[in-house]
């Protein structure tokens, strides 16, 4: 039986394992009635979240789980999905300012098939958009009743602080919830982010609990660079080759052989060590298709013992992440040289 948790202080329970569907539509499942298929799978397994996002395959994963949600089940689902990522060739067709906010509501609405988001989130900051324009705009959508509550997706811990500090003295909503990149060989976050949540309430939906697939058993010393959609659109992230990723595989190596001393496999261990961390409500699994899906399902059940917890961190210390990448975002400070150099006269 699923025992579902608080989503920080909103009062809402959610599932330990979330729904995220990425994976569905043309940059993974193109087919549609499979897809459906799997996130029914999923909500009769007891996983009541939903998370998606308007660039998941330019709208078509939105689409995709309004046709699952039809039908009666859409009472059922925290409904989650974000805005931030580019669709369109115009300057204004992307970021986070009240602009673009209010119309792709009205777009994710459409897509979805319902007439409101549980959970509508920031995808990634912007720090030339002051954050008030941004909870100004999500404040008057969650009073219209177009979206329930607010959250953010890879937000720096100070950018976490801003958002809480700003809506306390404008008078905004607050953001109840915070979507970071968490797994066995990216533990930058445990470093502050996770204590920043705990203290400030905000639940914490973990993406990318696989490593963006290290985790899932197919990266294994000896074996070769295994081909997948993913390592085709990110190169240089699963180059095996390059040093951050022979350190992710010789880790993924290490605890595939704990996770067989314990009992478990390497995916049932990666779940369940994300959802030990006291400030993690989710975790959010992306399955391709049906039969992924039921590798990951279960692993809420799972409490992994501290001589394992121990062992982990003696492979992969706490608050570190093997590779920068896993970061899952860039500040602009460390991305453009410009801004740590003085103005040449």
């Amino acid at each position: 039986m699923t025992e579902y948790r608080l989503l920080g202080r909103t009062g809402v329970r959610v599932s330990p394992l979330a729904l995220g569907t990425m994976m569905f539509g043309a940059r993974g499942n193109t087919d549609h009635t499979d897809s459906v298929r799997v996130i029914h799978r999923a909500l009769d397994a007891g996983i009541n979240l939903v998370d998606t996002a308007d660039v998941y395959s330019a709208g078509e994963s939105e689409t995709i789980v309004g046709k699952a949600l039809a039908g009666g089940r859409r009472d059922g689902v925290v409904l989650a999905t974000k805005c931030h990522g580019s669709l369109g060739p115009g300057p204004n067709e992307r970021g986070n300012s009240r602009r673009w906010i209010v119309q792709e509501v009205e777009n994710s609405l459409r897509r979805l098939g319902t007439d409101w988001i549980d959970l509508y989130q920031v995808h990634r900051p912007e720090p030339e958009t002051d954050f008030d324009e941004t909870l100004g705009a999500l404040t008057d959508l969650v009073r219209q009743g177009k979206i329930r509550y607010i959250g953010t997706s890879t937000f720096e811990p100070s950018a976490v602080v801003e958002g809480q500090w700003t809506a306390e003295r404008r008078g905004r909503e607050r953001v109840v919830a915070e979507q970071p990149p968490y797994s066995l060989l990216a533990r930058g976050i445990e470093r502050e982010l996770l204590p920043v949540a705990r203290r400030y309430g905000l639940g914490v939906l973990t993406w990318s609990p696989l490593a963006g697939g290290w985790l899932s058993g197919r990266y294994r010393d000896g074996a070769g660079q295994p081909p997948s959609s993913r390592s085709e659109r990110q190169a240089a992230r699963f180059d095996i080759t390059a040093p951050e990723n022979a350190a992710k595989l010789e880790a993924a190596e290490a605890l595939a052989g704990l996770a067989e001393e314990a009992g478990l496999t390497l995916v049932q261990l990666a779940l369940a060590f994300v959802l030990e961390h006291p400030a993690v409500t989710s975790a959010i699994i992306g399955p391709r298709t049906f039969e992924q899906l039921e590798s990951q399902l279960g692993a809420d059940r799972i409490r992994l013992t501290e001589d394992v917890l121990d062992r982990i961190d003696k492979i992969v210390p706490p608050g570190t992440n093997l590779s920068a990448r896993d970061a899952g975002y860039a500040p602009p400070a460390l991305a453009d040289p410009a801004l740590r150099r003085r103005p040449r006269h």
